[in-house]
């Protein structure tokens, strides 16, 4: 019964990082892989959104440069996935296109606003590479914000800019007027904060947790998440163990990622509540181990207590509604 109900869904995973540098076997498949194509198939996941992750390095002209350079040569790589078996998609209509036709859908994202070098101009590069959304940072302060993780490393106060720098609020009007979402995960609460009270679209968190249920700097707290559905959002549940239960407390499992969606749609709402993996960035708890194993996020879900409209919800249509409002005509 619960396999007929995932495969009716629209399963759509809005965060998984590809290995780098690229490895060309997402379509045989890798053990090496959490998402590849025959592990999408096995698990019925039929729509991904594939970040090109740009690791934060000093805020110097080399290592900008080098930023740059990475996402580019990594949006090529996501973008040449386009097969007979693949859409790339950077419409919503694309989208449902392709899984009508029964392929996967594949839609470019940006981790890390690093990625830009500093060059708002770059944005539109990334518009027409079919990118939809953008975190404003990953670990580590950069030029457009502060991060939920400053990097002592790179010489990391805990605040650069006080939340967004002038760079990043321009760059904020750039990503609406482009239709590339704003996503909040990895920011720094200052950060997250301003961008919703600044961005005229909905804003994301592509991939973090309920912080009342774990006190992880990289969760949104209660008054975040209000924060983020008055824009209209969606917060996408991530399966990473350390954001869903301490350490102390074992492993998370899919049962810890449902009990944060469930708290998280009764706090705002389950129209602002998702589910994401973070597959070949770090993510994997127990039952969800790889692309192959989605179907167990139905099963959580429903045990607690989620009909089928609501997972339906959850697995893909919330993420859609806010992609396809903050398209460009």
């Amino acid at each position: 019964m619960t396999s007929d109900i995932h495969d009716r869904l629209l399963t759509l995973d809005s965060h998984i990082d590809i290995p780098w540098p690229d490895r060309n076997d997402f379509a045989a498949g890798s053990s090496d892989r959490q998402v590849d194509l025959p592990k999408l198939r096995a698990g019925g996941l039929k729509a991904v959104c594939l970040a090109a992750y740009i690791p934060q390095g000093r805020l110097e002209a080399e290592e900008r440069q080098r930023a740059w350079v990475r996402a580019q040569d990594m949006l090529v790589v996501i973008n040449g996935l386009q097969s007979d078996d693949v859409a790339v998609c950077s419409r919503v209509a694309m989208l449902l296109e392709a899984l009508s036709a029964g392929r996967v859908a594949v839609v470019p994202a940006v981790e890390n606003g690093h990625a830009l070098g500093g060059d708002l101009t770059r944005l539109d590069h990334l518009a027409a590479s079919g990118v939809r959304y953008m975190t404003l940072t990953h670990n580590g302060h950069n030029d457009l914000a502060d991060a939920a993780i400053p990097l002592p490393a790179l010489g990391n106060e805990p605040s650069l800019h006080g939340g967004l720098s002038a760079l990043g609020r321009e760059a904020i009007a750039r990503m609406n007027a482009l239709g590339i979402l704003v996503d909040v995960s990895h920011a720094a609460k200052t950060t997250m904060m301003q961008a919703a009270e600044l961005s005229r679209q909905p804003i994301i968190a592509s991939h973090s947790c309920a912080r009342a249920l774990c006190d992880h700097p990289r969760n949104l707290d209660d008054e975040q998440l209000l924060r983020l559905r008055d824009t209209g959002g969606v917060i996408q549940i991530t399966a990473m163990s350390s954001f869903l239960k301490r350490a102390t407390e074992g492993k998370a499992s899919v049962d810890d990622l449902a009990r944060h969606v469930r708290y998280v749609a009764d706090r705002i709402g389950v129209a602002h509540v998702g589910v994401s993996s973070d597959f070949d960035g770090g993510g994997q708890i127990i039952g969800w181990s790889d692309a192959a194993s989605s179907a167990a996020v139905t099963d959580a879900l429903l045990r607690a207590g989620f009909a089928e409209h609501d997972v339906a919800a959850i697995w893909g249509e919330n993420f859609l509604r806010v992609l396809a409002q903050a398209e460009v005509a």
